[in-house]
This record gives structure tokens, sequence and C-alpha cells, in this order.
């Protein structure tokens, strides 16, 4: 009966996991933007109902219609003021510009109401109602069952019933096409924030209902965490399943309130289940975007020393004998932000993985040295390290689901776990010293005594220091090996595994080192207290401002974190208004985070790059336009390359590449049958086939990209059937990709120096110390004089044209030493003089190399004067093999291609 009891009890809360939830997924489905301000727009709703029924005296129904329409209005206005000049965008910082919303809606409640807990009139009858014997639960949880399964089954009617429901799904997924029809994809995606709103709204109004009449903006800013899991259990498309995940989850939570003795688990939960439901599925979450998507600009890590050298030295020598007293511990929090920011840098910045979760990876460290130093009597000199070595396993673990996930559904799981984390650990004091805490005595590092409150300049002098020499690293790390990995993984997976870079290598360090960095952070934000306050410093609100200030700063800049550092609450940003800010009494400070949502907000509309992207392009332009040096940074200049001047002919080891038998299905289709070739060291097999015989398939099947259904795929002596694409590539099989996917983060330069680099594990840690100068190899001299690139080395790929472009994607292709090389349709979009240059070369990549090259291109005749030997597929089969001129007259080919509209029907059929 108890069982039953508490298992009621968890519908109520289901409930409001479901009307968030059914708000996110509507403004998903409209705009493709994940709504991280949900759960503020539920704040505002709360608190406008609160305001009306207790200061002015209005009913229920009456404060909730006012509160409904008047959300619904900020979601629209959202979505017009903020989302629709950030169309262009990426994702990442739309998502981020909700963080904004969110900081902006939370704080101006909290200036208007406080953050202290307030009792509110309840919105709905709590009668208690025995369902049977010895089972008595509120009547509440009842009407909102009620009130979600209505909202459900309108909403499901709404979107696959109606002509707007199919007019919003078309808009989403095709705003050109639904444009075409009459409908206006702007006004569709403003109507679904509005809904959103609204949704969220009603949601915030009734909430009481679940507390029994008490709220807080803290209490009610986990809300998000349920409605987020919620949305995720339904995939963002499926009402249904909100339905059901979040009533699942609603109850999940109530009976572990009851069953299990573990602080903060109950509100763990929901990301658990999502976790869980995440390696079940074996497949990543839903997500949207564009090859255009745009990620920060990143600087190339050149710190200038005539620049940097001075401005270390002024500092130390103004912390040690010019700082005020009351200056330090603003010093100290802004430069232990930086050091936070700097770990955002190279997971975000670098290896374009978004976490919300650095803040509490940073915990874990302080929480190690601190129990260490305090219950163990560890010294500080290893017990730090040791912190960050497991904030650094941590970090591992946390970035598994970045090998399912990326973008900003790794934000929502990041963001969940780091939540599960902070409740299970953190909010536990039986685990952070009890009624002690962890109160650190005096402590000493290297016989220097850092206690900050006597020794706040000792203290603050190792702050800086220690950010000092991260940024070096960073830097480095960026101007390396390491670094160019990263980024090619940011920019696109499969061509950076094309490359023969792991992907699942380079996200795992990222994480890794990132958590290294945070750890850092953490042990020194946390010991710059007497008492470590695991619960106030270590939240899911602190990762989301350090976000929030690395962008406005530039997350692909080292001093960018540095920069945006400066607005941390209680940092250098309070010194300006004297030492009642410093001492935080004055107003002024409680005005900061708001100031930073605004900030955030205006810094993504004018240049989402964040402002050292726009201080060090205006200095440049500035001082030298030549150099493109800025503020210690270079963000589009070319890598200072050593170039071998004089070089052997280029040739590359000889293997055979065997395809026998290949089948390929998707489902009950049949994309390939029984497909078998041979390519052979200095030759060039032609592939032709209509669009929809499957030659790009045929590709993907060979290179890795697709698991075959039989068959077998043989690189000289090794059966790589089961290998990676990473392996293949690296054992001599290259790609190039029909759509190019070139890596537009970096320049031509250092695109060929990603499939040319050395693919060692040691660079990894080198890099950070010593990342050298990068060598140019001789088949990257080579591609550069084939292709005649050393004009366009130092820029970026995005700048060129599309001829230029499709050169340089060949030349990335051969740059790496391949002996077989796939081409997939590399003269597209070429005229009929650069289609007959890029025929000779080919050919002379073939007979001067040494490559087997397999060439797949609608360009009939120049497949037939550039191939020894030409195979056609149609509908998935070989239907001919041969030289050239068989090939020109074989009836098979000739019927094949009847009727197909291209520029080669004429050759074909002479």
């Amino acid at each position: 009966m108890e069982f039953l009891t508490f298992a009621l009890i968890g519908v109520g809360t289901g409930a409001i996991n479901v009307i968030l939830a059914a708000g996110l997924v509507t403004i998903y489905r409209g705009s493709g933007i994940i709504n991280f301000a949900q759960g503020g727009f539920a704040v505002l709703g709360a608190y406008t109902v609160f305001e009306l029924r207790t200061n002015h005296g209005a009913s229920f129904p009456v404060a909730l219609t006012v509160a409904v329409v008047l959300v619904a209005v900020v979601g629209v206005a959202v979505h017009f003021l903020v989302m629709r000049p950030l169309r262009a965008a990426g994702p990442l910082s739309r998502v981020i510009a909700t963080l904004g919303i969110l900081t902006i809606t939370t704080q101006v409640i909290i200036l208007k109401y406080g953050a202290e807990q307030r009792t509110v009139p309840l919105p709905l009858p709590t009668d208690a109602v025995e369902v049977r014997p010895g089972v008595v639960v509120g009547e509440q949880n009842f009407y909102l069952a009620g009130v979600v399964v209505v909202l459900i089954v309108a909403l499901a009617f709404l979107s696959a019933r109606t002509r707007i429901g199919h007019a919003i799904s078309a808009a989403a997924e095709n705003p050109r096409a639904a444009a075409a029809l009459g409908w206006s994809p702007d006004l569709l995606a403003g109507l679904t924030w509005g809904l959103g709103g609204a949704l969220a709204g009603l949601a915030g109004a009734l909430f009481p209902a679940t507390s029994t009449g008490f709220m807080s903006v803290t209490q009610m800013s986990v809300l998000i965490i349920g409605g987020l899991s919620t949305a995720l259990f339904g995939q963002f498309r499926s009402f249904w399943l909100v339905l059901v995940g979040g009533l699942l989850i609603g109850v999940a939570q109530s009976l572990a309130t009851r069953y299990v003795d573990q602080t903060g688990f109950p509100d763990a939960i929901p990301f658990l289940l999502i976790i869980v439901v995440l390696i079940v599925r074996g497949r990543g979450l839903p997500v949207r975007g564009t090859a255009t998507d745009r990620l920060p600009r990143v600087g190339t890590g050149g710190l200038r020393p005539t620049i940097l050298l001075p401005v270390v030295l002024v500092s130390v020598l103004f912390l040690v004998y010019f700082a005020p007293d009351s200056w330090y511990p603003p010093l100290i929090i802004s430069l232990t932000f930086a050091i936070f920011g700097l770990s955002v840098l190279v997971l975000t910045g670098y290896a374009g993985q978004l976490s919300f979760a650095q803040f509490s990876i940073g915990g874990v460290g302080a929480f190690v040295a601190g129990r260490l130093v305090v219950a163990r009597d560890w010294p500080l000199e290893v017990a730090l390290p040791t912190g960050v070595i497991v904030a650094m396993l941590v970090g591992l673990l946390f970035g598994l689901p970045a090998l399912r996930t990326r973008g900003v559904n790794l934000a929502v799981v990041t963001f969940g776990l780091g939540f599960a984390l902070f409740q299970m650990l953190f909010s536990n004091s039986s685990y952070t010293g009890g009624a002690e805490q962890t109160r650190i005595e005096t402590p000493t590092l290297f016989g220097i005594d850092i206690n900050p409150i006597t020794h706040s300049d000792h203290f603050a002098l190792l702050c800086l220091v220690t950010l000092v020499v991260l940024a070096i690293m960073v830097a480095n790390l960026r101007k390396g090996r390491t670094g160019r990995r990263l980024l090619a993984v940011r920019a696109n997976e499969r061509a950076a595994a094309a490359a023969g870079i792991s992907v699942f290598q380079s996200k795992l360090y990222a994480f890794t080192l990132s958590a290294g960095i945070a750890g850092i952070g953490g042990v020194l934000l946390g010991f710059s207290y007497s008492t470590i306050l695991y619960q106030q410093l270590y939240t899911p609100d602190a990762s989301i401002s350090l976000l929030v200030l690395t962008v406005i700063g530039g997350a692909g800049y080292v001093f960018g974190p540095i920069v945006g550092a400066l607005l941390a609450v209680g940092g250098v940003a309070v010194l300006p208004f004297g030492d009642a800010a410093t001492n935080g009494e004055s107003d002024i400070i409680s005005y900061l985070p708001l100031a930073t949502g605004v900030l955030l907000l205006t810094t993504l509309i004018l240049n989402q790059h964040g402002v050292v992207d726009r201080v060090s392009a205006r200095a440049s332009a500035a001082v030298n336009r030549l150099s493109r040096k800025d503020a210690g940074e270079d963000p589009a200049g070319a890598a200072d390359v050593v170039v071998q001047r004089s070089r052997p002919q280029v040739t590359v080891p000889p293997l055979i590449l065997e395809v026998e038998g290949l089948t390929q299905r998707f489902g009950g289709f049949t994309a390939l049958s029984e497909v078998s070739l041979t390519l052979r060291p200095g030759e060039v097999v032609g592939l032709l086939g209509p669009n929809g015989a499957g030659k790009t398939t045929l590709i993907d099947a060979v290179s890795g990209y697709s698991r075959v259904t039989s068959g077998a795929v043989r690189l000289g002596n090794d059966a790589i059937t089961s290998w990676t694409p990473t392996r293949r590539s690296r054992a001599g099989l290259t790609r190039s990709f029909q759509s190019l996917e070139l890596f537009d983060d970096l320049t031509v330069e250092e695109n060929l120096l990603v499939a040319s680099d050395r693919h060692d594990l040691r660079a990894y840690v080198t890099d950070l110390i010593r990342p050298g100068r990068p060598i140019m190899s001789d088949t990257f001299a080579a591609a550069v004089d084939e292709l005649h690139l050393a004009h366009l080395l130092g820029r970026r790929p995005d700048g060129l044209s599309h001829g230029e472009r499709r050169l340089v994607a060949i030349a990335r292709a051969v740059a790496g030493r391949p002996s077989v090389l796939l081409l997939d349709e590399p003269a597209a979009g070429l005229d009929e003089n650069e289609s007959a240059e890029l025929g000779h070369l080919v050919r002379r990549l073939a007979d001067d190399w040494g490559i087997a090259v397999l060439l797949i291109e609608h360009d009939v005749p120049m497949v037939l004067r550039t191939a020894d030997r030409v195979v056609v597929l149609d509908f998935g089969r070989v239907i001919a093999e041969g030289a050239p001129e068989e090939i020109k007259t074989d009836a098979a080919v000739r019927a094949s291609y009847l009727g197909e509209p291209t520029k080669s029907d004429a050759d074909v059929k002479t």
C-alpha cells in the first residue's frame, strides 16, 4: 500500500515534467532549438501568479490566464528579438543564447522578490482522497494528471492532424520548401516559441500544488532537469512518449524518496534514466543542423613574448607590492574563473564539445584534495595532484556519452550528470565532513604559507602563476598536432577519420584534459576559503555562468576566458565600485549576473565569436594587415612551417585493394549486390552509373563508413572489412568526399598538415610543453606543387572558390601518402577546362606516385579519357567492366543511360 501511495504522489511531479517537456518539444519541433530557458519561463509564470494573487487579490483563473499569456508573449519576443537575429549562427550559439535568457529571467525575479522561499496560495484543491484502503493521496495529483492528458491529446492532434501542425514540422525540416508553399518559417517558429512559453507558464503556475504551497527561485530552477530528461525520453518528437516518460520519472523520483537512503538520488534519477536509455538505444539523441553551422572562431595560439612577459611581470609586481588587501578576494575569484574558462576553451573552443558540468568536475578535484588534507593529513603537494587526477578520471567518464552524441544533446546529458553529482556528493554533508565540513586550517605549498585569510597575496600569486602556465600550455596545444586533430574533429568527424584521426581518442583526450584544468581551478577556488563550500561553489548554475562568461570573452581564444572572468560574480568587475562592493555590502554586485546575461545576448548578436575576436580583428587591421597578429594571437594566419625545399620523387607503398562480393542492405532495400572489383598500384579505375546506382554507397562501405551486410574488403595482405575508417586511412586507404568536407576552422596549410601529421600518442603530452614547428612532408610539398596551392596556404577554405576548394580536398587526401585513393565526384561543379586538368592530375597521381585510384564521376568523357579500366553500376549491381573503348560500345551500359538527361548521353550512345 505504501508503494502505491508514493507512486501516486509522484504523478503530480511527473505532470509538471510533462508540461515543461511538452513546451520544450514544441519549441524544438518548430525551431530546432533546445530551450534551456524553459525553467526560467516557468519561474516567471509562477511569480506572476504569486504577484497577482498575493498582492492584487486576483482569483487563480485570472492570475493563471495572465501568467500564461505573459510568458507566451515573452516566448514570442525571444524568438523575434534574439533567435531570429541568430538564425545564421551555429546551434551551440543559439543554445548558449537561451542561457542568457535564463539568466536574465531568473535575475529579474530575484532582484524583485529575492531568493528566499515563499508561501503561496495553492492553485488546486489538496483534499485527501482514499483511493483504496490504506492508500490516501492529495486530489491535486489527479487534477494534474487530467490536465496533462488533455494537453498531450491536444498537442498530438495539433501536430499530426492539422495543416498548421504539418506546416510547423515541414518548416523545421526544410524552411525553403515550406516558404515555397506559402508558409512563413519565421512566423511558425515564433508561434511555437509562444506556445512553448505558455506551457512553461502553466507549469510554473501549477508547481506549488506539488510543493505544498512553497516555492523559491532556487527550488524551481531544478524544474528544467525533469523537463529536459522527459523531452529526451520522447526524443524531442513524440508527445505520447513525453506523457509516459514524464509520469514514469515522477513516480520513480517519489519512490526513491521513500526507499533509497541516499541524499540527492531522487533528483538525479531523471538523467540517470536518460543515460540508460541512451545506452540501450545504441544511438545518439536527435540533432538538427546544417553544413553551414558555425562554431566559435579559434585563434592560432601564437602568444607574443614581447606582450606576454611584460604583462605577467607587471601583474606579479602589482600583486606582491601594490594591491590593497581588499582586492585579493576579487582577484582570486577572477583568476580561478579564468582557469575554469581555459577548460571550456579546450573542450568547446578546440574540440567542439559542449559541457555544462565543468564546475561539478572541478568540485570533484576540490573534494578529493580537501578531504585528503583534512581527513587524512596529506600534504597539499600530494593532495592537489591527486584531486586533479581523480577529476580527470571523472571527466573521462563524462566524455563517454560524447562517443554517441555531441553538440546540444551532449550539453543536456552533461548538465544532467553534473546536477546528479552535485545532488549526490556536494549536497551530502556526510561526505563533505559533517558539521565540521572541510575546514582548511593552515595550508602550505612547498613550505610557503598560502592561507587565503592571512596571506591572501601569496594565494593570489599562486593563482596567477597557475593561470599563466596553463594558458601557455593551452596555447601550445593549439599550435601542435593535437590542436589540429581536435579542430578537425570539431569541424567534421567523418573527414577527420578519413585523415587518420581517431575521433574516439580525440574526444576523450579533450574531456580528460579539460577536466584536469577544471580540477586545478576547483582546488584553488575551494582552498581560497577557510572552509571549502562545496554546496555553494560547485553548483550547476556556476557551470552555466562559466560558459556564459567564456563565450562573452571568446571561447576560441586563450585570452577569451581571462576577459570573461573579469565579469565573474564577486570578481574584478566589482573593484571599480569600491570596498563596499568587494565586501558584498553594495547592491551593485546583485546586478552583475543580470548584466552578464544582457551582455551575452548582445555579444552573440553582434559577434558570436566574442570580445577578443572583435578586438583582435580590429587591432590586426589597424596595426599590421599583412602579419595579422593581434593581442598575442593570430586568428587567421598560417602556421610557421618547415618546408623541405628539395625532395625526391614521391612514391607510395604499393598495395592492392580487393572488394569481393560486397552486399549492402538498408532494411529491405539492397543498395549493393555482390559487387567485386580490384584496384592495383598505378591504375585508375573509373566507376560510372546513374544517380542512385550505389557509387557513393560503395565508397562508404569500402572506406569503413557503413557496415557491410556481406562480402569482404582486402588491402594488401590484410582483411580490413571490420576495420574503422581511421585504421583504414592509416593503412593507406584514403578517400575524398562529394561534398568536400574541408576543415573550415583551419587554414589550407593546416588542412594538409592534418592529413600528413604523425598520429603518435606522445603528441598529446609533448604538445602541451613544446609543440615544435610543423614539418612539411614530401607528400605535403608534392601535393602543394602538383595542385599549385602555395598562394592559398594561409587562407581558410571558406574564403576560396569552388574549384580551389576541390583542389584542396584532393591535396588533403594525397598528403597522407595513400596507397589507394577513392575520389567521389572530384570534378562536380568544374567547367570543361578544369575537368580536363583534373583528369591529367589524377593520371599523374597514378603514373608518377603509384597510387591506385578509384574515380567516381558523372563526367563520362573525363572518366573514359582518364581511366585504365571502367566499372559500371546500375541498381547496385555491376553491369559492365572493361577498358574504356569496350565500355563505350557495351549494350548494357547504353541501355542503363538511355533517357538520362546529361551532357554525356551522346558520348555513351555513340
